[in-house]
């Protein structure tokens, strides 16, 4: 995205500093390039869940099997050539005890990990320390050993996850009648229970309306969805009691037009017979199509000159409306989680891993926390080019360093900070840890500096980065970057003695005033 000037590489010049008198009100624009914001005002809207800012490790990441080529990889057309099969490779299982990777994690933690997706759908667990066959049997694509499952296990307890997960669901765990048994979830939670670990919340399986052969060659129609649903909830009343059941969980995009995914809706699930029963309502949601499966300039993928526009912003607001909707009539009072989301279904965007995406991830979170979204799941943790980290390196992607800044300042209790602005997306919480405390997240979406007022002295954490489509954040014009010992670099704020800042062109910026007063956050 090239002509977006460059970012400002000193403090100093990141921000004006200056004194206000009188700040006062609810959030309102001064004209195009100045906001006024009085944080010790604003109302509260509502409360998200303490672990709101969760991630997916895929199954295939336990088991070894097929992931998504890298675009260095992937000749042009190849989907369109040569399949489905053109835009797969190989994956090995990734080492989650591997030390960069549990300290990048915990930083971010609480949260959930969901150790799901396409794969988790025909997982043969091998219930035994006796080596593994050599393949699958039949009915199954790919093997999960007990060690394997351990290690997810002693991962999530080393960062301070709860899991949620989903169970095979493949031909190899059907009757003579097609219908679903607990085959493989039996021996799995047995086993689970063994080595001191604990499922907190569970799936049936992996996005019902979305086939992909061989794991699930025609999809799961609602009533058959109905059926199984009913013999799940059965078995884990008995086997699992304290495990939250959660679903539907399908797979929704941001743009029409994929008819696999719209022959069957959410509410079609959710009102078959007899009528499934969820502790917290889940989906999935993709805002459009990689480059993998859809030309960027496509109807249904998005090139990165978009990337910052209102419309492509708040595709996310949409679909959850519906699941609010959906909630209320089949749920009343569950929590709904996104249990699935980035930017692009098939592997994530090109630009995914750099700074450019980080306003997306940042804005989803925000407007859907606002929104009445309780956990927001985003895949990959770690992964090529959709991994909030990097699977080769386990170096933390652009987006990783606005998420830990989001879990260190935005506290539960979400406020109002007013609609957004075009070019300017302003969101509030109370500030973690801080009493009366208040954190404003300003998105400057345009190419020129924009001035934020608030009520109160305040620590400003600016990211920007010398190109947008770079992996290179910098935090108030200093490069963030792991130590030599693998140790997170020091976040330490600029200090706004005035109560004037002004926001560099596209950029990220977390504002915490401390001592706003704000009753809601007492």
């Amino acid at each position: 995205m090239k002509g977006y000037q460059k970012a400002l590489t000193l403090a100093s010049t990141a921000l004006m500093m200056t004194s206000l008198q009188g700040c006062a009100g609810m959030p309102h624009s001064r004209g195009s390039d100045v906001a006024q914001v009085e944080a010790g005002n604003l109302p509260l809207v509502r409360e998200i869940d303490e672990r709101f800012q969760s991630f997916q490790v895929g199954f295939s990441h336990l088991t070894g099997g097929e992931t998504w080529k890298s675009y260095d990889e992937l000749p042009a057309g190849a989907a369109e050539k040569d399949g489905f099969a053109a835009i797969r490779e190989k994956r090995l299982p990734t080492d989650l005890a591997n030390p960069r990777l549990r300290t990048l994690t915990k930083a971010l933690a609480p949260l959930y990990v969901r150790y799901g997706g396409t794969t988790a759908n025909s997982v043969y667990f091998h219930d035994s320390d006796a080596p593994p066959p050599a393949k699958p049997p039949k009915g199954f694509t790919v093997l999960l050993t007990r060690d394997a499952w351990k290690g997810a296990i002693d991962f999530a307890k080393a960062v301070d996850a709860k899991i949620l997960t989903s169970f095979t669901n493949s031909d190899g765990v059907r009757d003579a009648s097609h219908a679903w048994t607990p085959k493989m979830a039996a021996p799995w939670l047995a086993y689970t229970r063994s080595v001191g670990g604990e499922i907190y919340a569970a799936e049936l399986f992996n996005e019902p309306n979305a086939p992909e052969p061989p794991r699930i060659p025609k999809g799961h129609s609602p009533e058959e969805f109905a059926r199984d649903f009913a013999t799940f909830r059965a078995f884990m009343a008995k086997a699992a009691p304290d495990v939250k059941i959660v679903g539907p969980g399908t797979a929704k995009l941001g743009v029409s037009g994929v008819a696999s995914l719209e022959s069957v809706t959410s509410e079609m699930y959710a009102s078959a017979t007899p009528k499934p029963k969820f502790d917290i309502i889940s989906y999935h949601f993709y805002p459009a199509l990689a480059e993998r499966c859809a030309p960027a300039t496509s109807p249904f993928g998005i090139g990165s000159d978009k990337a910052l526009t209102e419309e492509w912003l708040a595709r996310p607001s949409k679909e959850l409306q519906q699941q609010k909707a959906l909630r209320d009539r089949f749920a009343p009072g569950a929590p709904i989680w996104l249990t699935e989301t980035g930017g692009a279904a098939c592997g994530g965007l090109r630009w995914q891993p750099t700074f450019l995406d980080t306003f997306r991830y940042v804005d989803t979170m925000s407007r859907t926390a606002k929104e009445g979204l309780d956990a927001m799941f985003t895949h990959a943790l770690v992964s090529g080019s959709n991994g909030f980290i990097d699977e080769k390196t386990f170096e933390p992607n652009a987006s990783y360093w606005a998420g830990l800044l989001w879990r260190r300042l935005m506290g539960t209790r979400v406020l109002d900070a007013g609609p957004e602005q075009p070019g300017l997306h302003l969101y509030a919480h109370c500030q973690r840890g801080t009493p009366g405390g208040v954190t404003i997240l300003a998105l400057n979406l345009g190419e020129s500096s924009k001035t934020l007022q608030v009520g109160s002295p305040a620590d400003v954490y600016a990211l920007t980065s010398p190109e947008l489509q770079s992996n290179t954040v910098l935090l108030n014009g200093k490069a963030l970057a792991l130590t030599a010992n693998d140790e997170l670099p020091a976040i330490a704020p600029a200090r706004l003695e005035g109560r004037q800042a002004t926001l560099a062109p596209t950029s990220v910026n977390f504002i915490t005033l401390p001592k706003a007063g704000n009753p809601n956050c007492r």
